[in-house]
């Protein structure tokens, strides 16, 4: 199987849910957490949440998310990232693409 140009065939996928709170609306977040998303070849979505804090559904590959989580930690340069909760979430495999929701 394979998305986003990767080779998903045997690679375990992971999913993990993050709440990002901070600065992180209006600042152009979530379209930042798309590019990163589909640089690392994943799949979910991204939403604002009406308490300011900002929520991403990610699946693919465990190193891509780790590698994602970096992102999502740093945030694009207008944005002030406080804090990261993330938890491991069953992976669905049913996500094509990443979007904002």
């Amino acid at each position: 199987m394979t998305r986003g140009g990767r080779d998903y065939t045997g690679a375990m996928l992971t999913a993990r849910r993050y709440t990002v709170s901070g600065r992180v609306q209006g600042v152009g977040f979530r379209f930042f957490v798309v590019g990163a998303a589909e640089q690392e070849g994943l799949s979910g979505w991204v939403r604002n949440l009406p308490d300011g804090r900002v929520e991403v559904l990610a699946e693919g590959d465990r190193e891509a998310i780790a590698r994602f989580e970096g992102h999502v930690r740093r945030g694009p340069p207008a944005a002030r990232v406080e804090r990261v909760e993330s938890s491991d979430e069953v992976p669905s495999g049913r996500h094509r693409g990443f979007w904002v929701a």
